[in-house]
């Protein structure tokens, strides 16, 4: 009596009943609403619904072994198609829905990469700037290579000197004059501080 009481109250809200319906995977059917789409839109499709269509008529035409379950004007026919039609179209817009969803994710992954690559490129053209600034106080290439030219000239004029020098031959009389030369001078008088020289 009690629990009929309280199922009877008027001042409690009553629990809803939910109808428990059976779970379906959502990506298995995902992918067989992507594989029907993709075959309704080949040309094989075609040719079989049309062989279908093409045999049904005939059959039902001819009355071939006195089949003629479907008579002019084919209601059964007509209903297949409905049929078919109405369960084509949510597995079509299905299919289009989860390419719509790849894209948008595919979307988001190149507009993450151009952000990175811009932040990149931007982040380059500030070491360029950078080190062109720190470069406007160094030598530059034209200034060492002219540098170089100017000492490897004269390198080349020095070595040319002393190869003229060494190649001068050097004969004992040449060396006997030289120094009498040089005894000459040593002993001419009138040289200012040498004994024999005139004092002032």
């Amino acid at each position: 009596m009690t629990d009929l009481f309280r199922e009877a109250r008027l001042d409690q809200p009553r629990q809803p009943r939910r109808l428990r319906l059976p779970q379906i995977n959502s990506e298995s059917f995902g992918h067989f609403a992507e594989a029907f789409a993709r075959f309704m839109g080949t040309p094989q499709f075609i040719l079989y619904m049309t062989l279908f269509v093409g045999g049904w008529i005939a059959l039902n035409l001819g009355g071939i072994f006195g089949l003629r379950w479907d008579p002019y004007p084919f209601i059964l026919l007509n209903l297949a198609f409905s049929t078919q039609a109405s369960y084509a179209a949510p597995l079509i817009l299905l299919a289009q829905n989860r390419q719509a969803d790849r894209d948008r994710l595919a979307v988001e992954e190149d507009r993450r990469r151009a952000t990175a690559q811009k932040a990149d490129t931007e982040f380059l053209a500030r070491e360029i700037a950078a080190l062109r600034i720190a470069l406007g106080e160094v030598a530059t290439r034209d200034f060492v290579r002219s540098e170089l030219s100017r000492l490897m000239e004269e390198l080349d004029r020095e070595d040319r000197r002393r190869g003229r020098l060494e190649s001068r031959p050097l004969s004992a009389a040449g060396l006997r004059g030289d120094a009498d030369r040089l005894d000459g001078r040593a002993g001419e008088p009138g040289r200012r501080g040498e004994p024999g020289g005139r004092k002032g």
